[in-house]
């Protein structure tokens, strides 16, 4: 395995302060309490979160990266809250494996559940680390453990199909993974989702929560209702400069130069706009979110915004005559 120098790596914009976490102790994780006995545990870049009870801990994904530090976290909060350390259940957030493969730490007799679609994928998948779910359910499940309750939903397909919204209402908390990170934009084509519609219309949806508490699933903080506002600026910005350079780039000088090779005036067209669409949204959002001015995060996410555009909203392009 190589790796570039740390000399050889591009001199980015400097981290804005909004977008700094919390620094993970010498063994590499922190926890913190989220409210009452819910707490969400980070190596600052994945997040988890756990409910401690008196019948139990209810563990909520399981990312590698974290791996045994989940349960020294576990094992920390419950020594000093005089509570049971064992975890009872396990609840998928969705069935991708750097959220969940971290799973088969658990004891097999713990309870693990999810969307029915997560269970589908993961037995599709077969992978030992994550262990398909023996509880599932399609629109709403309500779980119910040492005298909390625990609403999980899934309202559409989004960053996948199977992603669910997971609501602590005696908590004031939200966790829901994969489309907000907070106080930095999403990474590679729209934080690699495979449903953009869907994940464009997640956030309206988190906002209609209750909640003062947000579980994103990346990065080393919290994420607050502005954060989540701030998102949706940066996509809507994206959506708005993606129809601009869409209606304004015209295509066919790179058809006419691409000559037999069909796909070099695809290539061609399609860079042009998004090339024309990004730059304006990486100026502004640079200093605000965190690696804006990393080029091919926001340009993959303009290219998959403006590919929804024409794909699954249409037109794709004039209907010959």
């Amino acid at each position: 395995m190589t790796s570039p120098a740390a000399a050889d790596l591009p001199d980015y914009a400097p981290i804005p302060a909004s977008a700094r976490g919390v620094t993970p102790n010498d063994q590499g994780y922190y926890v913190g309490r989220v409210e009452r006995n819910l707490y969400w545990v980070t190596d600052g870049v994945y997040q988890s979160a756990f409910l401690a009870t008196p019948d139990g801990v209810v563990l909520f994904d399981a990312p590698p990266s974290i791996g045994n530090n989940i349960r020294r976290a576990v094992d920390e909060v419950a020594a000093a809250e005089g509570v049971s350390n064992t975890v009872t259940h396990l609840v998928y957030s969705h069935h991708h494996a750097d959220h969940g493969g971290a799973a088969f730490l658990f004891d097999e007799n713990v309870v693990r559940i999810g969307h029915e679609e997560t269970k589908r994928l993961l037995r599709r998948d077969n992978d030992p680390a994550r262990p398909a779910p023996e509880i599932t359910f399609a629109d709403r499940y309500t779980l119910e453990v040492g005298g909390e309750r625990v609403e999980l939903a899934w309202h559409g397909s989004n960053h996948s199909p199977d992603n669910i919204y997971i609501h602590f209402p005696g908590h004031d908390t939200l966790i829901f993974i994969d489309v907000v990170n907070a106080g930095w934009v999403p990474i590679y084509n729209t934080n690699l989702s495979e449903d953009v519609p869907g994940y464009m219309a997640a956030p309206d949806i988190v906002l209609d929560y209750p909640w003062t508490h947000f579980i994103c699933g990346h990065l080393g903080r919290l994420a607050t209702r502005d954060d989540v506002a701030l998102h949706q600026q940066y996509i809507a910005d994206i959506e708005a400069s993606s129809k601009e350079a869409l209606a304004s780039v015209n295509p066919v000088p790179f058809y006419v130069a691409g000559g037999e090779n069909f796909w070099a005036g695809v290539k061609g067209h399609l860079d042009a706009v998004t090339e024309r669409a990004a730059a304006p949204v990486i100026a502004k959002y640079t200093g605000v979110l965190a690696a804006a001015d990393i080029r091919e995060f926001t340009y993959t996410t303009t290219f998959a915004i403006m590919q929804s555009l024409r794909l699954d909203r249409g037109p794709s392009g004039p209907v010959h005559p």
